[in-house]
């Protein structure tokens, strides 16, 4: 009988490596000691990809296709006028569809940026190549988390603490003496360390979880610098019990209607992140609120209104006619509407429902078969509610008011609840309205119909003293629960994937704020065990054991190039996404002499592209998971699944898991970065730039990065006109100093009048003509604004003479630009001019010169990294209230309305601390 150590751990996918490496075999798949390796950890290439007919090669095989989402993903991070901007110049875009560029060239253009095209913070202009820079900076700060984790191990710990501990930190998992070998995580009997695996970030709901100790939720400092930063009077922290008293009496009034009334409660602010809680199983113990609020009815179509089949209009049932309505009110959105499976998933559930419903019917009353999907003409629908769309558009302000009055009375009662007598925002109270199912990526069931949801497949979730929402008339509730171990509020399952949909807090709850807390905590606490876990895992990328030794490669790939764990698909129902412990042999292709590429869908179905150094070993390594007979299809960490890799991660800490890693290197790393920052005197622009370079350093040096966005360009380009438009108003302003005092010229030198060298003459006369037409505009602007006051004032409008009046104002200025080119004068303008008032205006739009140019140098060197995603998910908020606290910057500089929400607990803990570590 053989060992349970013998038997392959992962799921049985082709051909399986061998349970032990031979030396020879080993020796095999070394490389040449002579070659010199490329420097390494370091992405060199990274990003999602879009991809067509022209797929890159891999493995010598040409690779299946996917069509990319990448189009849907919305990177961009700009203001309004920059997105106007973009759609302006769409028509600008190149196409590349251009027979004559080689396909080879074609395959390069759509790669991402290599890692020394990308902008980084510190400039280069010394003899050391970029990426060694990278590498010695990233093995820098891997070796300041290694000196800070010993000194953090040589601390005392707790008593409580070190028994919830393994008791075995600090001996080797693999060779531990006396008891059975641990291969990936798991002994021969199926024995649990105690920890459940958890994932704050999911939608399902938080069950009872093991106790775990228990982190202090802010350290010592923070709570006093918080607390001497109060004003007396404003702030008084109480103890627990005495705080949830006084909420109890200020609950006894029924739930506002009006989301007004519960900002302006005078509830003293919960200050949640300085009491230590001993049991986070029970997450409540009172819960009142009033349920979901359920979408409009269908509305029929108008009679006039009629899906065509084969050129003939048909009468369907109302439940027919409202599926047609669903594709023929997106006939715009043609990466859905003429996607094949989109169009094969969408006509098979609408035959179903005309089966189900009578079928359809011409004008005679005469039943139509409707079986080929090419006959369907949903022209009619289309036009019918783009014409609804464009009519809301058009609507007066004050009926757009009246409808947002109306709107916010129907939603008042679902946005608050009760959690335990405070007042708690909910996220998402509305029921999802019927439709087609979208998806991401290449999803297998795009374009299947979302049915209705009714309160018959709706559990709720109360306290029990509360008053249960009563639902619609002539329905019930699927069931009432009185779970105080979740944090929902209301749950039901969806019939595309059966995925159960939950109603939860908002993201500035206590719940979440908790949820947020504990995340970033628990990658602080991976900073005393990250010296072990790297130690064991390169000792153990040479284990003889495969299972060892696939473990090892994984979890370098995850802490070194922020790969996600991955986990397996059910391939029919759901996109094949990818992940590090499902890498297949297709995915993975090596260059030497130590150069890794990965290609495969990522998160979100993305086709995401990742090439790599990495150290000797682990290329060796791969060579060695690859090797034959392994063929397109079969796994490469065969002997590992996520769920294994996760628990070997448990054995270091409780509750550690692979995207752990993510948060604790960005974070970290953010630190490093922020302690090097010296305090000098600087501008807000310039301080908030500074904090932009480290935040994309940590992308860089983390791996988190992404794609140019297609608007890219369009938008840099805006912003350039934007500043070259200044600078026009600049040299206008000193040939009117001129116009003053001609004398000016000899004070000053020539150069200072000078016209700037990207200011020319071609671009001086498209800019004046636009100026000119953005007065005429306004002026229009103004003018129907105008008579609309009028008019809803019952008085008489003004005629059309008088706009012609109003933009004479335009031709003068035309003229004047006319005038002034001829003459190479500028004539002083604004009532009382002098030399003095032109120079103080001149110095203030110099500044904004020099702060668009901030803008604009940092917009261009965060092209290829979304700060937005780093900052909220990945680098601790703490460290961003530290950062405005010591350089004196407002935190609204960093952080929205939003996100001072969500991250409230962050900014209150730290207080006007900035010494605070992470």
């Amino acid at each position: 009988m053989s060992s349970d150590d013998d038997m392959p751990l992962a799921r049985a996918n082709g051909h399986l490596s061998a349970d032990k490496i031979s030396k020879a075999e080993d020796r095999a798949m070394d490389i040449d000691s002579d070659v010199e390796l490329l420097p390494a950890p370091l992405s060199i290439r990274h990003g999602p990809i879009d991809d067509d007919d022209d797929a890159p090669l891999v493995n010598g095989h040409g690779k299946r296709k996917s069509r990319s989402s990448t189009g849907n993903v919305n990177y961009n991070e700009s203001d309004g006028e920059a997105r106007r901007s973009t759609k302006r110049q769409r028509k600008a875009v190149a196409d590349d569809s251009d027979s004559d560029v080689p396909i080879k060239n074609k395959i390069r253009a759509k790669l991402p940026p290599a890692a020394e095209e990308t902008a980084v913070a510190e400039d280069s202009d010394d003899d050391i190549p970029l990426n060694r820079k990278l590498v010695n900076k990233r093995k820098s700060i891997d070796k300041a988390a290694e000196k800070e984790a010993k000194a953090l191990a040589k601390k005392p710990t707790p008593k409580k603490a070190a028994k919830e501990e393994s008791d075995d930190d600090d001996e080797p998992l693999a060779g531990a003496k006396g008891r059975r070998r641990s291969v990936n995580g798991t002994n021969g009997k199926a024995k649990t360390n105690g920890v459940k695996k958890e994932d704050s970030d999911s939608d399902t709901p938080m069950r009872k979880k093991p106790k775990t100790a228990t982190p202090k939720a802010t350290p010592k400092a923070a709570v006093k610098a918080a607390a001497k930063a109060t004003p007396k009077g404003k702030v008084k922290a109480e103890p627990a019990t005495s705080g949830k008293k006084a909420a109890a009496k200020k609950v006894k009034k029924e739930l506002s209607e009006d989301p007004a009334d519960a900002e302006d409660d005078d509830e003293e602010e919960h200050r949640w992140w300085e009491q230590a809680k001993s049991d986070d199983s029970v997450k409540w113990l009172k819960l009142e609120h009033n349920g979901v609020l359920f979408p409009p009815e269908y509305e029929v179509l108008p009679k006039s209104v009629k899906l065509l089949y084969d050129g003939k209009p048909v009468n369907l049932h109302v439940d027919a006619e409202e599926v047609a309505g669903f594709f023929g009110a997106m006939l715009n959105s043609t990466h859905n509407v003429e996607n094949p499976v989109f169009q094969k998933n969408f006509f098979t559930d609408f035959k179903d429902v005309l089966k189900r419903t009578g079928g359809a019917k011409d004008q005679q009353g005469n039943k139509v078969d409707i079986k080929d999907f090419a006959k369907l003409d949903f022209q009619r629908i289309f036009d019918y509610y783009q014409g609804k769309s464009e009519a809301k558009k058009a609507r007066s302000k004050d009926e757009k008011a009246a409808e947002k009055a109306e709107k916010d009375k129907l939603e008042a009662p679902f946005m608050f609840c009760k959690w335990d007598g405070r007042k708690e925002k909910v996220g998402n109270f509305r029921v999802e309205p019927p439709g087609l199912f979208r998806g991401r990526g290449e999803h297998p069931k795009t374009g299947k119909v979302k049915l209705r949801v009714t309160p018959e497949q709706i559990t709720i979730n109360i306290g029990k003293d509360a008053q249960v929402p009563r639902p619609p008339d002539g329905h019930k509730w699927k069931t009432v629960q009185h779970d105080n171990k979740a944090t929902w509020l209301a749950m039901w399952q969806e019939n595309i994937n059966g995925a159960y949909k939950y109603v939860m807090l908002g993201a500035q709850s206590t719940v979440k704020g908790q949820a947020d807390l504990k995340k970033f905590e628990k990658a602080r606490e991976l900073k005393k065990h990250i010296g072990k876990i790297r130690k064991d895992y390169e000792r153990d990328l040479k284990a003889d054991a495969m299972a060892d030794r696939q473990r090892a490669t994984a979890v370098y790939l995850i802490d070194k190039f922020a790969l996600r764990a991955g986990n397996e698909k059910d391939a029919e129902n759901e996109a094949e996404t990818v992940g590090c412990c499902s890498l297949k042999f297709e995915h993975v292709t090596l260059r030497e002499p130590n150069t890794v590429i990965f290609d495969f869908l990522g998160k979100d179905s993305i086709r995401f592209y990742d090439e790599v150094t990495v150290d000797r070993q682990v290329f060796k390594n791969l060579r060695v998971f690859k090797k034959s007979p392994k063929k397109e299809g079969d796994d490469i960490f065969d002997r590992l699944t996520t769920s294994q890799l996760n628990k070997h991660l448990s054995n270091y800490m409780p509750g550690l898991t692979a995207k752990v890693f993510r948060t604790y290197n960005a974070s970290f790393t953010m630190q490093k970065l922020l302690n090097e920052v010296k305090n000098e005197d600087r501008t807000i622009a310039e301080k908030i730039k500074l904090y932009n370079d480290c935040n994309r350093e940590v992308a860089i040096l983390c791996n988190h990065k992404r794609t140019v966005g297609a608007s890219h360009e369009a938008q840099m380009e805006k912003l350039g006109d934007r500043i070259r438009g200044l600078k026009y108003q600049v040299w206008r302003n000193k040939q009117m100093m001129l116009d003053l005092d001609s004398k000016l010229k000899k004070k000053k030198g020539a150069a200072f009048f000078e016209l700037e060298a990207d200011l020319d003459e071609a671009w001086i006369l498209e800019h004046q003509t636009f100026l000119v037409e953005e007065q005429r505009t306004k002026i229009q602007k103004k003018f129907e604004k105008d008579n609309q006051k009028l008019q809803e004032g019952g008085e008489k409008i003004m005629p059309d003479k008088e706009l012609k009046e109003r933009l004479k104002d335009a031709d003068e200025l035309a003229k004047k630009f006319k005038k002034e080119n001829k003459s190479k004068k500028v004539e002083a303008e604004g009532k009382a001019p002098t030399v003095d008032k032109i120079e103080a205006n001149v110095k203030k739009i110099e500044e904004r010169i020099r702060t668009l140019e901030l803008q604009a140098a940092d917009r261009d060197g965060n092209k290829e990294v979304a700060l937005g995603t780093s900052k909220i998910n990945y680098i601790d908020p703490r460290l961003t209230v530290v950062f405005a606290n010591k350089f004196n910057v407002p935190i609204e500089k960093f952080f929205s309305k939003t996100l001072r929400e969500k991250f409230h607990w962050a900014i209150k803990s730290v207080g006007e601390d900035n010494s605070w570590q992470f």
